[in-house]
C-alpha cells in the first residue's frame, strides 16, 4: 500500500467535549489515497516529542483534499497537538494500514469510545447499503458521535454505562437484540479489546462475517520495531498491527 510522508496544514482544530478534539487538516495527497479504517502517523514540524501519533482517519474530503481526526487528549504528544492552531503544519506519514475491507449486504457497525472514529468515513462508503450502527460509551458526553454519524446510518442504536442516554449497559449486551431484529450481512468493529471480543463471538454465534480494528501502541508505524504485534489464532504467526493491519478478520485476532 502506498504511502506519503507530507507536510499538512491545519484548518479547524476544535473541541468536541473536555476531553476530545475534531481536527481537519489540509493533506489532498493524503485524502485521495486513503481508505476507511487506515491512520496516519503525525508529528508537529517542531514537536518536543521524538516519536510520532498513531491516528484513525475519522473522514475523508477528497474534493477538499482534506482529512479528519478526532482524538483524545491523553498524553503529551495529544496535549501538544491539541494547542494547535489553524494554518499550523502537521508532519503526516500515510495512509498507513490494511483498511476495511467492503462487502455487501445490510452492515452493522459496532463501536466504542473514540475506536468509533474510523466508523464515519465507513459509513460514508457504505451509505447505501442502509448501514445499522451501535455505539456507546460511560455516559451521554461521550456518545457525540452520534452527530457525525445520523447523516449516514439508516438506524442507530446507542448505549452508555450509567444509562444517561439509550440503553443502560454495553453494545455487546444490546447485540443480540439488534440482530434478532435486522438481517445483517456483515459487522465491523473498533473499540476497546474486550468489547471487540464480545462482538466477534456474537458474529461467530450468527455466522456473520466480522471485521476488527485494533488499537495498539505504536513507535515507527512502518513494521519496523515489532511493538504492536499479536500472535494471530488462524495463521499462528506474529501479525503487525500497523502494516498488516489494523483491520483484521475477527477470527484471527479472537
Amino acid at each position: 500500500m502506498k504511502k506519503l510522508v507530507v507536510t499538512g496544514t491545519i484548518l479547524l482544530n476544535k473541541a468536541v467535549n473536555e476531553n476530545v478534539k475534531h481536527m481537519v487538516i489540509k493533506a489532498p495527497e493524503i485524502a485521495n489515497l486513503a481508505e476507511p479504517g487506515q491512520f496516519v502517523h503525525v508529528k508537529t514540524l517542531h514537536s518536543e516529542n521524538f516519536l510520532r501519533r498513531p491516528f484513525s482517519i475519522a473522514d475523508v474530503d477528497k474534493n477538499e483534499g482534506t482529512i479528519t481526526l478526532i482524538y483524545r487528549i491523553v498524553g503529551k504528544g495529544t496535549s501538544e497537538y491539541s494547542r494547535l492552531k489553524e494554518g499550523e503544519e502537521f508532519s503526516i506519514l500515510g495512509p498507513i494500514g490494511n483498511g476495511f475491507k467492503l462487502k455487501e449486504g445490510r452492515p452493522l457497525l459496532v463501536g466504542g469510545g473514540v475506536g468509533i472514529a474510523p466508523l464515519i468515513y465507513l459509513s460514508r462508503l457504505l451509505k447505501n447499503q442502509k448501514p445499522i450502527l451501535l455505539i456507546g460509551g460511560k455516559n451521554k458526553d461521550e456518545v457525540f458521535w452520534e452527530e457525525y454519524l445520523k447523516e449516514y446510518a439508516d438506524k442507530i442504536y446507542i448505549t452508555t454505562d450509567d444509562g444517561s442516554v439509550g440503553f443502560k449497559g454495553f453494545t455487546i449486551q444490546l447485540m443480540p437484540e439488534i440482530l434478532k431484529e435486522n438481517n445483517i450481512d456483515a459487522i465491523y468493529t473498533c473499540g476497546p479489546n474486550i468489547m471487540m471480543e464480545g462482538v466477534a463471538k456474537l458474529a461467530y454465534e450468527h455466522d456473520i462475517d466480522c471485521q476488527v480494528s485494533l488499537e495498539k501502541r505504536m513507535a515507527c508505524g512502518i513494521g519496523v520495531c515489532l511493538g504492536c504485534t499479536f500472535e494471530g489464532k488462524l495463521t499462528k504467526k506474529r501479525r503487525k498491527v500497523c502494516t498488516e493491519g489494523p483491520v483484521f478478520e475477527a477470527k484471527e485476532v479472537f
